[in-house]
C-alpha cells in the first residue's frame, strides 16, 4: 500500500494546524477538511484503539501522563489508519515540546540538518525540547537514517517514526538500539463502530444531520478492514446531501468493493503468504482458501503463489502423497499458459488437493540430516568400486572393481556398500506412518536389511515398489561398449554412462 495514504494532513493542512490554536491547546483544522482530519482525537480520552499501548506504565502513557517525563524515541509500526500520526501529535502536545513533522516521502538528509539545527537552536533559547515526526520512515536510505543518530543519541530532537514496513527488516540496527519498539494493531470490530458513530453526531463531523442503518454501519465495518481512515472516508463519500438515511446502496456505492490489506512489496505479502503455506500444511483447507482469495483480490502474481506450493509439495507432504508435486507443478505450469482470473481455479484445486493430502516432513528432514553431516566434514572418498569406470585406465585404479550390478539380482537390490565408509550404516530418510509413506516405511526395512546383508528382499517384495513414474526391472549389466537404445556404441562421458 502507498506509504502516504497513511496520514491524514495535506502538506497544506499541517501548516495550518501549526498555527492555528484551539482551545485545547492543539490546532484546528479546516471545516472544508476531509472528514477523517475533521475527527482525529484531540486529547488522549477521544482516542481509539491500541489499549495495550495506554495502560498505565508503559513508556507511550508515561509520556502523555507526565510532561516531565524524559521522552525516549519511538517507533510505531502498524498498518494504515491504526493511529501512529494521532498519537504522536498527542504526545508532543502533552510534553509541551515543539513539533516538527518529516515525510520521509519527500524530505532528505538537508531538511533532517535543519530540524537539528533549529531544534539546537530552541533548546538553547528556550529550553524546550523538540519532537521530530518522521513519516514513512522506512522510506529513508541507510544514509539518511544515519543522519538521525547523532541528534536522537544526545537527545536533541526526541524521534517519532511512523512505519508500515517492518522495522526489522527496514530501519538500520544503530537506530532500532536508540528507540522504543511499539507495535499498532488494526483496529476492532467495536473500536470502529465507536469511531463511525462518534463521527455521525459530532459537531466536527456529520453533526447528526444523517444516520446510519445498522445494516449500512456493519458493512462500513467490514470494507475498513481495521483502518479508521478508511471508515470516515467511505463514510463522507455515503453521506449525500439530500439523503440523510445513509443506506448499504450508499456505502456499497462510496466503495465499490472492500480492499484488502496487502502490499505485495511488504510485510502484508510475507504474513499472508506465511498464513497461506501454514494453512495447507495444517489441513486447514478453508484457511487455505481465505488467504489464496486474498493473495488473488489484492493482485499478487500468481506463479509467486504456485512457486510457494510447489516448495510445500516436497517440504510437507513428499511421499505420503506422491501425487502431490505433480499436481503442484502441473499447477504452476497451468498459471504460466492460463494466466488469471481463469487461473485462479488452478490454484484452488492445488491449494485444496495439498490441504487435504497426508502430511510428512520426512524429505525436509531427510535432506536437512545430510547436509548438516556434509558441512559438518562428513564427506569421506567414494568407496572404488561405485567410481565412475567407463573411461580406459579407471580399472587400473580400481575404479568399478567389485561393483555389483543390481538389476542382476532377482529382486533389484544386492548387499553393497554405496555411502563413504564414514557414513556407512547412516540413516537420513526416516518414513512416516502418513499415508503411501506407511507402505514405503514397510519396503524401506527390507531394502536396508538387504543392502547391509542381514536379509534379503523377495521379488513380490520388488514388485510392490511404490510408483514414482520410473520404470525399473531386472536388465543385464551393460559393458563399457554396449549398444545405446539408438544401437551406438556409447563414447562420450554421458549422464547415462556415469550413473551405470
Amino acid at each position: 500500500m502507498d506509504g502516504t495514504g497513511d496520514r491524514l494532513f495535506s502538506d497544506a493542512e499541517l501548516a495550518h494546524e501549526r498555527t492555528s490554536p484551539s482551545a485545547h491547546g492543539q490546532t484546528s483544522p479546516s471545516a472544508h477538511a476531509p472528514l477523517a482530519v475533521r475527527m482525529r482525537p484531540r486529547t488522549i480520552d477521544e482516542f481509539v484503539g491500541q489499549q495495550h499501548l495506554l495502560a498505565p506504565g508503559t513508556p507511550l502513557r508515561r509520556l502523555l501522563d507526565d510532561p516531565q517525563a524524559t521522552a525516549p524515541s519511538l517507533l510505531l509500526w502498524g498498518p494504515p489508519g491504526s493511529g501512529k500520526t494521532t498519537l504522536a501529535y498527542l504526545v508532543s502536545h502533552a510534553s509541551g515540546r515543539r513539533f516538527v513533522e518529516l515525510s520521509a516521502v519527500a524530505a532528505g538528509v538537508k531538511d533532517v540538518r535543519d530540524v537539528i539545527a533549529a531544534a539546537r537552536r530552541e533548546r538553547a533559547a528556550s529550553g524546550r525540547g523538540t519532537v521530530l515526526f518522521l513519516d514513512e520512515v522506512h522510506r529513508f536510505s541507510k544514509a539518511q537514517q544515519d543522519s538521525l543518530l547523532p541528534a536522537v543519541e544526545n537527545g536533541i530532537v526526541t524521534l517519532i517514526g511512523a512505519t508500515t514496513e517492518n522495522p526489522s527488516f527496514s530501519v538500520i540496527g544503530p537506530l532500532l538500539s536508540r528507540a522504543v519498539l511499539l507495535t499498532l494493531q488494526p483496529l476492532s470490530d467495536d473500536e470502529l463502530r465507536t469511531v463511525i458513530r462518534r463521527a455521525v453526531v459530532d459537531p466536527r463531523g456529520l453533526a447528526g444531520r444523517h444516520t446510519l442503518t445498522p445494516a449500512a454501519e456493519e458493512r462500513l465495518i467490514r470494507l475498513a478492514g481495521g483502518d479508521a481512515r478508511r471508515a470516515l472516508t467511505y463514510l463522507e463519500a455515503a453521506a449525500q446531501p439530500d439523503q440523510p438515511v445513509i443506506d448499504v446502496a450508499e456505502v456499497e456505492g462510496a466503495a465499490s468493493r472492500a480492499l484488502p490489506s496487502y502490499d505485495r512489496q511488504g510485510d502484508q505479502h510475507y504474513d499472508v503468504a506465511s498464513a497461506l503455506i501454514k494453512s495447507v500444511r495444517g489441513s486447514d483447507v478453508d484457511a487455505a482458501l481465505h488467504y489464496l482469495a486474498r493473495m488473488l483480490e489484492a493482485g499478487e502474481d500468481p506463479r509467486f503463489i504456485a512457486r510457494r506450493l510447489v516448495i510445500l509439495a516436497s517440504e510437507d507432504i513428499g511421499l505420503a502423497d506422491p501425487a502431490a508435486l505433480p499436481t503442484a507443478v502441473a499447477a504452476y505450469h497451468a498459471v504460466a499458459f492460463i494466466g488469471l482470473p481463469e487461473a485462479g481455479l488452478t490454484l484452488a484445486h492445488a491449494v485444496i488437493a495439498l490441504a487435504v493430502a497426508p502430511k510428512s516432513n520426512a524429505v525436509t528432514r531427510a535432506l536437512s540430516a545430510a547436509l548438516d553431516d556434509v558441512r559438518a566434514g562428513l564427506a569421506g572418498p567414494v568407496p572404488l568400486h561405485v567410481r565412475d569406470a567407463h573411461y580406459p585406465g579407471a580399472a587400473r585404479l580400481g575404479h568399478g572393481v567389485g561393483y555389483r550390478y543390481p538389476h542382476d539380482d532377482p529382486a533389484g537390490i544386492v548387499a553393497q556398500q554405496y555411502a563413504p565408509d564414514q557414513l556407512a550404516g547412516r540413516v537420513y530418510y526416516q518414513p512416516s506412518r502418513h499415508g503411501h509413506e506407511a507402505k514405503i516405511a514397510d519396503r524401506l526395512a527390507a531394502i536396508r536389511a538387504a543392502l547391509r546383508g542381514g536379509g534379503s528382499i523377495s521379488s513380490g517384495e520388488a514388485a510392490g515398489a511404490p510408483t514414482t513414474g520410473h520404470s525399473g526391472g531386472g536388465a543385464t549389466a551393460p559393458t563399457e561398449t554396449a549398444p545405446t537404445a539408438h544401437g551406438m556404441p556409447s563414447t562420450a562421458r554421458g549422464e547415462e554412462d556415469v550413473c551405470r
